[in-house]
This record gives C-alpha cells, sequence and structure tokens, in this order.
C-alpha cells in the first residue's frame, strides 16, 4: 500500500496504541464509586468489574500471544483497537452492570491484542537509539494513558453532566483517528508461516527464560501498583483519606502516572539491573506511605504514595523491559512480550479478586494495608532475584549505549 507511515511517524503512533492499553484498562477507575452508589454494589463486584479486564487479557495472551509475529503488528493491533473500541462504546452506553462486565471483555480482548504488538513495534522502528528508546518510550506512553484516564475521568466526574458516561465518549472519539494512523502503518511480518499459524502459549526459549523470570516478576511487582491505584484507588481517597472531591482524588492518583513519566525521562540513564534495584525499594517506600495515608486519613501522605509508587512503576518496568528486549530476537519479540504481559495481567487479576473479597468480608482498610504488604514483599523478592541474573555486557551496554543487535 502506498502513503505507508514513515518509521519516525509509525514509532509515536505506536506510542499511542501503548498509552491506549492503560487509559482503556484505567478509565473506569473514577466511576467506580458511582456505580456502587446508583447500583448498589459491594467491593467484590466493583472490583471484579476491574478483574474481568486482565484475566480476559491473560487468555489473549495464551491463545493469540505470538500471532503478531505471523501476520504482523499492524493487523494485530488493529483488531485489537476495534476491539478496544466496542469495549468503551458499552461502558458509554451501559444501563446496568451486566453491561459494564461485557464492556471489560472488550476491552480486555482489545488490549490483549495490542499491548504485545505495540510493545515490539516500538522496538522495530526505534531506529538508531533501539532498546533503550523503546522501554522508555513505552513507559511514557503508559503513563500518558493513564494519567489521561485519571484526570479526564475525574473532571468530568466532578463537573461535567453523564459522569457515568461522558469520559467514554471522549475516549471513544480518541480511538476512532488513532486507528486511521495504525491502518498506515509499515507492515513488519517475520518469516513465520501463516498457514500452519494455530492458537497456542506464547512460548519462551529456553536460553531466554532465565531472562525471562526476572524481567516478568519485575513487571508483575510493578503492575501490583495498579490494582491499589485503578481498581481500590478512588474508593481509597473517598472512604479511608476522606476526600470528597472526585477531581482533587484523581489528581492525587495521577500524580501516580505523571511521576511515573518523569521517572521515564531519566530512566535510560539507569543499566537495566540498576533501574529494577531502584525501583523496588521505591515501591515498598510507596506502599509505607499509603499505609500511613489509611491509618491518619491523611490526603498529603496520600499523594506522597502515589508519586513515589509512580518512580518505583517505571523503574521496575523500565528494566524490566530492557533486560528482555536485549536479548530477544526480532522475530520472537511479540510472542515473549505477549508472554511477560501474561503473567502480570494473571496477577494483577487475581489479586484484585482476593482484595475486593476482604474489603467486603473486613473492611476497605484491612484489604488496602494487605495490598500493601503484599507489594512489599514482592519487592524483596525482586531484589534478591536480580542480583541473581549474570551482570552480562549485553544487556548493560543495550540500554546505555544503544543501538545493540
Amino acid at each position: 500500500m502506498q502513503n505507508r507511515l514513515s518509521d519516525a511517524h509509525a514509532f509515536w503512533v505506536c506510542a499511542g496504541v501503548v498509552a491506549h492499553t492503560l487509559w482503556t484498562s484505567a478509565a473506569p477507575a473514577m466511576t467506580y464509586p458511582l456505580y456502587a452508589q446508583q447500583w448498589n454494589l459491594t467491593p467484590t463486584v466493583t472490583t471484579a468489574i476491574f478483574a474481568v479486564y486482565p484475566i480476559v487479557v491473560v487468555v489473549i495472551f495464551l491463545l493469540f500471544g505470538d500471532v503478531s509475529d505471523s501476520f504482523g503488528r499492524r493487523i494485530t493491533m488493529l483488531v485489537g483497537l476495534a476491539a478496544s473500541m466496542l469495549g468503551v462504546l458499552l461502558f458509554a452506553i451501559a444501563p446496568n452492570v451486566e453491561t459494564l462486565f461485557v464492556g471489560r471483555v472488550f476491552m480486555g480482548i482489545g488490549v490483549g491484542l495490542s499491548a504485545g504488538p505495540s510493545t515490539a513495534a516500538l522496538l522495530d522502528y526505534a531506529g538508531g537509539e533501539g532498546v533503550s528508546r523503546a522501554s522508555a518510550a513505552t513507559i511514557i506512553a503508559q503513563a500518558v494513558g493513564f494519567a489521561l484516564a485519571l484526570l479526564v475521568g475525574g473532571l468530568l466526574v466532578q463537573y461535567a453532566p453523564h459522569p457515568l458516561h461522558l469520559s467514554f465518549i471522549v475516549l471513544l472519539v480518541l480511538l476512532a483517528p488513532l486507528s486511521v494512523a495504525v491502518f498506515y502503518l509499515p507492515e513488519t511480518r517475520f518469516p513465520t508461516p501463516t498457514r500452519g499459524w494455530r492458537p497456542s502459549v506464547p512460548a519462551v526459549e529456553r536460553a531466554l527464560r532465565p531472562t525471562f523470570i526476572v524481567a516478568s516478576i519485575a513487571v508483575m511487582t510493578a503492575y501490583t501498583h495498579g490494582v491499589i491505584i485503578t481498581s481500590l484507588g478512588s474508593q481509597i481517597a473517598r472512604d479511608l483519606v476522606r476526600s470528597s472531591n472526585v477531581f482533587v482524588n484523581s489528581f492525587a492518583l495521577a500524580l501516580f502516572a505523571i511521576s511515573l513519566g518523569l521517572a521515564g525521562l531519566f530512566a535510560r540513564r539507569f543499566p537495566a539491573q540498576g533501574a529494577v534495584t531502584w525501583g523496588a525499594p521505591a515501591s515498598m517506600l510507596g506502599m509505607l506511605f499509603l499505609a500511613g495515608a489509611v491509618v491518619a486519613h491523611s490526603l498529603l501522605l496520600f499523594i506522597s504514595a502515589t508519586t513515589i509508587s509512580g518512580i518505583g512503576y517505571a523503574l521496575l518496568v523500565y528494566g524490566g523491559l530492557a533486560i528482555m528486549n536485549a536479548v530477544t530476537p526480532q522475530n520472537v519479540r511479540g510472542g515473549v512480550m505477549s508472554a511477560l504481559y501474561l503473567l502480570a495481567y494473571l496477577f494483577t487479576g487475581l489479586l484484585a479478586v482476593v482484595l475486593g473479597k476482604m474489603a467486603t468480608l473486613g473492611t476497605m482498610e484491612v484489604a488496602t494495608l494487605i495490598g500493601a504488604a503484599m507489594m512489599s514483599v514482592l519487592c524483596i523478592l525482586v531484589l534478591i532475584i536480580i542480583h541473581r541474573l549474570p551482570k552480562t555486557a549485553a544487556v548493560d551496554r543495550c540500554v546505555s549505549l544503544s543501538p545493540c543487535t
């Protein structure tokens, strides 16, 4: 096809697709308390609405994790965006909680099909700066998507009419031109036969598995922040911190994404393993502030928690992706990235259900404190395993002195 985008423009379009995955994920974050109030939902139900999404993402990764390596990044992202748009549309018109669950299913399909290919495509189009540019762009794009989901959602819920619907209409309008831009991406297809392709669990070559284990646990730990911020954050701010203004709460939560993005800009200065080493204690400190905010009902401590947690998230995800990208061949990168995200989303989906059940059977305060404690344990595990990964020249040189082949 003529009029394909240049690699430089394609890079930023793919960053937009990455941003859409976080915006779509967090789109209902500021409306969960409204759903609970309007339809008398328990925390178990509201967290289940959140959890359906990562669980569906996992199923898509299991069945179609390597599909972009056979059929190309562009077509896979297009199908994913179409599913995301359908899910967002269902939220925009939802008359009942059942529609929300169906909408989350389609959101999960959309993100499951586009998250791995868009991350892999960033590296395909990154040019001379290679691994570090692609990894940093992934973090920043996620930050932008996450921040906009919270800020736009909070602003419209607090000050605009139709608070349960308008933020989803805005997202739907933005996804339409993004889909058109993806249609004009250069195709990336690798010599994997499409005739014999069938749905399968994304595989990780034996030689890559030690690195994959470390990278996936680092990213999984970072994504645990998303459970607390996205599924419980607005309810924590309103019920435990006792802040009644939805936009103020959305800004406090968005500081997580803003600090994430700013940290992502500087993360490229770190060697990959160093980023993970610093990210874990930052995340632990964020959880300490969160516990303090819940116990003391302090908005200031809550803001500190979201800000510091964002830094920890950025360093953990950047380090995990950079470690993995540096050693993964291009022709299997889509499947490997999907396998990595599979584990992260599976864990977050299960954790959301567990914390929601705890909040229903006990209290939101107890569920939040247990979540913070679990996060801290994961951070300690990350610190232990990162120092058992051989500090190879290939990984550190790729991150700091790209390009690397």
